[in-house]
């Protein structure tokens, strides 16, 4: 069955206890009940019995961030996920937005899941960086004015170096335990290469030869958890076809390794891929959580520095992966790994929530940024592209030095022996 003809029956599992409210970031920050799971559980009652999507009810819609936090604190095992996922294709099918809102919204979903055009945007985005113009146009408000979207995507855009191209193939170092697939993504593939490359040389160096498909595309994550169904299946069946042939796909981006564990539900009702869909679901494992699965091989150098580690709502809610991270990192000598207060609380990025909400998700930044300062950590640990950009512009906000890397570059740098400086200088 549908999640779509399943709506009611998921509905009436909610007993309104209040158990989510203080996990809801936008509760906490408005105490608004239709801005909490169990308000906006309330609307879809409403609206399955007959009342429209209005635009107030949209925008309670469009402000969850899709955490997942209410999931993890339902004792009643409510489908959170399921619900507003079906409730976000409702609005798009059925909701007419304003004209602004449409362009916004298409200009988003045409660029950032198609890696040439992020490629192309590379060049021109790193002349900008250089030329000194970014802080002009900050101080002029030019672009807040123009949209307050536009404006986010210029501020949480990161520093651009130089982005190295991976081969289809890297070997394993020693004799090879395992052959597994590598997802480069979108974001993290263009914005983030340096996080690909260290995936790949750890992998490697772990005994594993990795396969890297030059053919693949986006996993349809923004469209998933946006509303759009259809380009999330397109998107899906691509990925699906394009690692058959391995036994393991490895994911570095928590948003990515969410979407494609979904793959089964989302196909489930496609008689042609249902079966396929379910095979590469069962086959996908984040980094950390296939590396734990693994056993380390590799001796790790020693890297004297604290950490604070963030866990990226989908990793820690979609996925259930929480100690894998902190025990890759606990195992490097020298090495402290400090708890953020309030770590279930998202950092406001959501896939796209900080470009279609950038007020509430600057409100939820600047909060996860205190509370990642008052770790007293130097490097910030996170295993997602939005997260770490979202939280290294808020620490930039609040004037804190702290490094942003992710869990596969700090494990890089203590199996090559690197030392602390490779990853905290680019904080300073």
């Amino acid at each position: 069955m549908s999640a779509q003809d399943d709506l009611p029956n998921l509905l009436n599992d909610c007993v309104h206890c209040g158990f989510c409210l203080p996990t809801c970031p936008t509760y906490v920050l408005w105490g608004e009940e239709m801005d909490s799971p169990r308000g906006r559980i309330h609307l879809m009652q409403q609206h399955v019995e007959g009342a429209p999507i209005s635009g107030p009810m949209a925008e309670h819609f469009d402000r969850c961030l899709g955490c997942m936090a209410c999931v993890t604190s339902c004792p009643s095992g409510v489908q959170y996920d399921r619900l507003i996922e079906t409730t976000r294709e409702q609005v798009e099918s059925e909701h007419p937005r304003p004209l602004k809102e449409r362009v916004i919204r298409e200009m988003v979903f045409q660029l950032f899941p198609y890696k040439r055009r992020l490629r192309a945007l590379r060049g021109p985005l790193r002349a900008y960086q250089k030329s000194g113009l970014e802080r002009l146009v900050r101080r002029s408000g030019i672009l807040e004015r123009l949209s307050p979207s536009i404006a986010a995507m210029e501020r949480l855009a990161p520093p651009l170096g130089k982005a190295p191209r991976l081969p289809e193939r890297v070997a394993a170092r020693g004799g090879r335990r395992a052959t597994v697939g590598m997802l480069t993504g979108c974001v993290q593939g263009e914005f983030f290469p340096g996080v690909n490359a260290a995936t790949a040389r750890v992998l490697a160096m772990e005994g594993c030869d990795v396969v890297i498909p030059r053919g693949q595309g986006c996993c349809g994550a923004l469209s998933m958890h946006a509303g759009r169904a259809d380009e999330a299946r397109a998107f899906a069946r691509r990925t699906v076809e394009t690692f058959e042939s391995v036994d393991v796909i490895v994911v570095n981006s928590a948003g990515c390794g969410s979407a494609m564990k979904e793959y089964r539900a989302l196909l489930a009702d496609d008689p042609g891929w249902a079966a396929r869909a379910e095979a590469l679901s069962a086959k996908t494992r984040d980094l950390a959580e296939y590396l734990v699965e693994l056993g380390p091989r590799a001796e790790r150098g020693p890297l004297p520095v604290t950490v604070a580690y963030h866990d990226a709502c989908h990793l820690a809610h979609a996925q259930g992966v929480r100690s894998q991270p902190r025990a890759l990192l606990a195992a490097i000598p020298g090495l402290t790994v400090r708890e953020i207060a309030e770590p279930d609380i998202c950092c406001g990025s959501a896939g796209t929530y900080n470009l279609f909400q950038p007020e509430a998700a600057g409100e939820l930044g600047d909060r996860k940024a205190v509370n990642v300062d008052a770790t007293g950590a130097e490097l910030l640990v996170a295993a997602n592209p939005g997260c770490s950009m979202q939280i290294a512009t808020a620490l930039r906000r609040r004037g804190a030095g702290i490094a942003v890397a992710h869990t596969a570059q700090v494990l890089d740098a203590s199996l090559r022996d690197l030392g602390r400086d490779a990853l905290v200088a680019r904080g300073s």
